[in-house]
């Protein structure tokens, strides 16, 4: 299959395999818009997932925080024994869900938030990741979690070995833990052990973290077959539209490929009126509307 995300329904998405899904990115150049939403309480809108109210604001893919793999809940979804499926019926998009690989030495910041074991990145959550059927997973850590770039970069390798879809790995912040949270050399070790996108906190989000260093990071992956995402995941989804059209036409000159948004909004989602303009920013009206247009049974 050789279709760019931009032009892909719900059909594509549903034949993909993860090596696909990374090429239809790669050739949207810089167009693709994650939406990060909180999956275990209500929505803003009960009867609707989160997964359906992102992509009719412009979202191309959803990314589940809070899932748990062995106890799985979407709200919106839940009248299904898998969740995960239903979501992505209803929506048309790639699914995918964070994993915490926590790290119990961490030097903490703050003190430690303790997260289910469905939530935490192990063989078992991995293997169920696959049998529920996600798109992609993703490597990161939420506030106060304790999960350090030292526990994501030993978790790549099986990952990898037990997960067939697209593997996402770095942090957003820092996670409760006293480290850099992306570094070049950071994004090296995360390449070499298997990840597909190199995830780093947006420009314009994380204190002291530059242009200059984001666009080392994506010279480096683009030139080790490895994508970038940007993540707006410090509360900045909330902030006005015209600070998420800023971060986000700093990070396209970057050269990021995916731009992702988080879930600190109403009802465990970005404010809707800012997935829309992130996604304007980015691609512009025609091909927003045909994200928000495009019915899910095509």
């Amino acid at each position: 299959m050789s279709k760019r995300l931009l032009n892909c329904v719900a059909s594509d998405f549903r034949k993909m395999t993860g090596k696909e899904l990374k090429k239809a990115i790669e050739a949207a150049e810089g167009r693709t818009v994650c939406c990060e939403t909180v999956c275990s309480r209500p929505t803003m809108l009960n009867e609707l997932s989160n997964a359906e109210i992102a992509k009719a604001f412009g979202g191309d893919m959803v990314l589940l925080n809070g899932f748990d793999c062995i106890d799985p809940l979407i709200y919106g979804a839940e009248e299904s024994e898998n969740p995960v499926q239903r979501a992505k019926e209803l929506s048309g998009l790639p699914i995918g869900t964070n994993l915490e690989p926590v790290d119990m030495n961490a030097e903490m910041l703050e003190t430690r938030i303790e997260i289910s074991p469905g939530r935490q990145c192990t063989v078992e959550t991995v293997k169920r990741a696959e049998e529920l059927g996600l798109d992609f997973i993703c490597l990161t850590g939420n506030p106060g979690t304790g999960v350090t770039n030292e526990t994501i970069e030993a978790s790549l390798a099986m990952v990898k070995q037990h997960y067939s879809g697209l593997v996402i790995a770095g942090k957003m912040h820092g996670a409760g833990s006293k480290e850099p949270v992306m570094n070049v050399d950071i994004a090296k070790r995360f390449i070499k052990a298997g990840a597909d996108v190199i995830l780093v906190p947006a420009v314009g989000t994380v204190p002291g973290f530059t242009d200059a260093e984001l666009v080392e990071i994506v010279k480096e992956a683009h030139a080790n077959d490895a994508l970038v995402l940007s993540a707006i995941g410090t509360s900045q989804e909330g902030s006005s539209r015209e600070v998420i059209e800023q971060i986000a036409i700093r990070n396209k000159v970057a050269g990021v490929d995916i731009q992702h948004i988080g879930d600190a909004g109403y009802g465990g989602l970005a404010t809707v009126e800012n997935i829309y303009a992130l996604s304007v920013a980015i691609r512009g009206i025609r091909h927003t509307v045909a994200r928000m247009a495009r019915s899910a049974v095509r």
